[in-house]
């Protein structure tokens, strides 16, 4: 089968081309930007890319046109489809229907820690020896892809609740009828699609309804928010974490250790790979979920020190003058916060920069503007551009202006940054973009001073 994919640069496009690729599929794609590091992985891969979406790549007469979820009506190439009736379905529709289909999937939603936790839970099965295939929202260090398939029964996913495409509104993650599921978190997110949570609430509960007898539901017992999902119908297994009654875990003997226990009894203790009481409870999740399919605590707890990390999630770019710079995707204000309390956690008393880029659809809307203030405030000081917002920046974070700059000249941000950064200084940055490469241009400023 020949596929040719509209939008295949995005993170779950790009790993669906990668499986295509895999399972024998002659792959094409095309993106508005064609450009490293997706463009690469996926060229590697001899997946032929086409900058643009010129309705002259009809004449490639693919069997079906694969349809990302960032591609609208008016889109030139999507026109000319719908005119001339051509085959298309959606990219998790395709996944569902020729990756996912007879396998044990694993999904892993929530409002933050998919993409830590799916990478988790892809580890302990492999360090378990059960070779899954996945699909991750970034790079799983211990991988080097965001996507594999494998002849393993188990499959690995994360599961995203945003819309699915063009032509369908429901979660992706309907789509991909899980056997054991991992309900994370639940906040208001993605106001450009949902009016409120109760809204985001309902698309959880449509996963939770699909979900065999014989599946089994590992969610979050300190979100009120997903209780109430549970409570409006749950038909399968059900286990609870960070909850004292079932799945827990506690500070170990040192700030970097944790001890995980169920029901009160203590089930081992491990180094965390990444800091922060958010990644003890996705660790925490991905534990109890991969004991469904058979991997026993014990043995994943033991694997967690063999995690690698995910790149662009605490990850550091760079050390300069005793400056270390990382580069996180965090952009929701509980995820800013725990990801500034993570890296408190680790550094102890060191001063940490915190640089933020809300570039998030929610984000530009302005919609949680009033709660960026009190997510930086584990920070010593705050640096946030401006760039491309349609909303006073400055006046929302007027609660800590004595610590904060705000600018639209990224030259400019980098420049002051670089100035007051000092030896031991820890430089955050945060964004679900490419920030115009912040990272390494701040390096480069530390090394000319």
């Amino acid at each position: 089968m020949h596929i040719h994919i509209l939008g295949i640069c995005g993170t779950f496009m790009g790993g669906i081309a990668l499986l295509a690729r895999a399972a024998g599929h002659t792959v094409t794609g095309c993106d508005a930007n064609v450009y490293p590091p997706m463009s690469t992985q996926l060229e590697e891969q001899g997946i032929r890319l086409i900058e643009g979406y010129g309705a002259e790549q009809l004449s490639l007469s693919p069997d079906v046109f694969v349809v990302g979820n960032a591609v609208s009506r008016g889109n030139p190439l999507l026109e000319e489809i719908l005119d001339l009736g051509l085959p298309y379905v959606s990219g998790p529709q395709w996944l569902a229907e020729n990756v996912l289909q007879g396998r044990w999937v694993l999904a892993v939603a929530g409002t933050h820690g998919k993409t830590t936790t799916t990478s988790l839970l892809a580890w302990l099965l492999e360090d378990a020896g059960l070779n899954p295939g996945f699909l991750v929202g970034g790079v799983p260090q211990n991988f080097g892809v965001s996507a594999r398939l494998t002849d393993s029964p188990f499959f690995v996913i994360e599961a995203d609740e945003y819309d699915t495409a063009f032509c369908d509104k429901r979660s992706k993650f309907v789509h991909y009828r899980p056997r054991t599921a991992i309900l994370n978190n639940l906040e208001f997110d993605h106001a450009d699609i949902f009016a409120d949570l109760a809204a985001i609430e309902t698309q959880f509960h449509h996963l939770v309804r699909i979900m065999p007898r014989n599946g089994r539901i590992v969610a979050n017992g300190a979100e009120d928010s997903l209780g109430r999902v549970i409570d409006r119908g749950c038909w399968s297994e059900l286990e609870w974490f960070d909850r004292a009654e079932g799945w827990s875990a506690q500070d170990g003997a040192s700030p970097v250790e944790a001890t995980f226990s169920i029901a009160g009894a203590v089930l081992g203790s491990a180094v965390m790979p990444l800091a922060g009481r958010h990644n003890r409870s996705n660790a925490l999740a991905a534990i109890a979920a991969a004991r469904h399919v058979g991997v026993a605590p014990a043995m994943a707890i033991d694997a967690l020190s063999r995690f690698k990390g995910i790149k662009r999630r605490l990850e550091v770019r760079g050390c300069v003058a005793g400056v270390t710079v990382y580069d996180d995707f965090a952009h929701h204000p509980t995820a800013i916060a725990l990801t500034i309390e993570g890296l408190r956690r680790q550094v102890g008393e060191a001063r940490i920069l915190a640089v933020l880029e809300p570039r998030s659809n929610t984000m530009k809307l302005g919609v949680m503007a009033s709660q960026l203030p009190a997510s930086l405030g584990e920070a010593d000081k705050v640096y946030c551009y401006a760039g491309g917002l349609g909303w006073d920046v400055a006046a929302a974070l007027s609660p800590i202006a004595p610590k904060t700059m705000v600018s639209r000249d990224l030259d400019a941000l980098v420049k002051a940054i670089a100035e007051e950064a000092r030896d031991g200084d820890r430089i955050l940055v945060m964004s679900n973009g490419g920030f115009g490469g912040i990272h390494q241009r701040l390096l480069d400023a530390l090394s000319a001073r």
